[in-house]
């Protein structure tokens, strides 16, 4: 199922994703792992596109609002429906009492019907559980994990800083402390040095581990990141658009029914965006995604 007909059957409407700041950093940057965080992460931690943290969290979400509307014609605003992505860094990593106070500022916002927290599997404390396993009795609750490859070796070299096991223990987890907590596990193609195999392999993983959701996209070699160094030291060459499209369509054949696609290409910040440049060609991109997914009946 797509995302877009899940939230329409939880919702009733269409719902759109609003991307928020909550301030938070991440174990791989503050010291706690490390300090550079992944090497394919922009000083922003995946966040290009969310207002300025410096707002209050209702203010971010007018901001963030008002970007969605201005790309609406002929729609009553009025009775659109939001999720508040909390999406850079890690959302769950931080003092819990304070993150919570963020999350419930959120969803005491009008058009707010859900919230959604990007995070790493690394960091899910029985006190996090705890409080997410509440929010998920009060209202729609997605938890976004970055696990990214199941290639030991390529987890590594990215500097992810937890193990395959750690993201399995997550999820389990999630699901023992509420059921109802929707979970979406996050996938790159084109890490350097991967293989087909590699890569539909991370999607077979994702499925035995039982997440709910997935997302899929393409390696970003971004401005200001060791990645790019590394790009330009000719270290590796980004997936070419007919390569990542055919993997794409191998990866539908492997992921269930009931789990929910939420994204399989992405939306790369253009003023930061290196390679691959396919990617930039959004009409092209969504049009092959399309016909793919009509191809399986979706």
């Amino acid at each position: 199922m797509t995302v877009s007909a899940f939230y329409k059957s939880i919702f009733g409407n269409k719902v759109y994703k609003i991307s928020l700041d909550a301030g938070c950093t991440c174990p791989n940057r503050d010291g706690t792992i490390g300090t550079g965080g992944c090497i394919f992460c922009s000083n922003s931690g995946s966040g290009d596109f969310v207002p300025s943290k410096n707002l209050s969290i209702a203010k971010q979400i007018e901001e963030a609002k008002k970007l969605v509307e201005n790309k609406m014609k002929n729609q009553s605003k009025n009775q659109n429906q939001y999720i508040a992505y909390f999406q850079n860094f890690t959302n769950t990593y931080g003092n819990i009492s304070k993150l919570s106070e963020k999350w419930n500022e959120a969803l005491s916002c009008s058009q707010i019907v859900g919230l959604a927290l990007g995070t790493r599997p690394d960091c899910l404390g029985d006190e996090v559980l705890q409080v997410l396993s509440k929010l998920a009795n009060k209202t729609f609750l997605q938890i976004e994990l970055g696990f990214q490859t199941s290639n030991e070796t390529s987890s590594k070299y990215i500097r992810r800083g937890f193990s395959n096991n750690v993201y399995f223990d997550a999820v389990k987890k999630l699901k023992n402390a509420n059921p109802k907590i929707h979970i979406v596990t996050h996938v790159i193609f084109g890490l350097p040095g991967e293989t087909e195999v590699d890569m539909l392999k991370t999607v077979k993983d994702v499925v035995n581990a039982k997440s709910d959701g997935i997302k899929i996209t393409s390696l970003y070699i971004l401005k200001n990141t060791d990645l790019a160094t590394d790009y330009f030291s000719k270290k590796f060459e980004p997936i070419k658009m007919d390569e990542y499209f055919n993997l794409i369509e191998k990866a539908l054949k492997i992921i269930p029914e009931n789990m929910i696609i939420h994204r399989l290409t992405g939306d790369p910040p253009k003023n930061l965006l290196i390679e691959p440049t396919w990617t930039t060609d959004k009409k092209r991109t969504l049009n092959m995604v399309n016909n793919l997914l009509s191809k399986i009946g979706l």
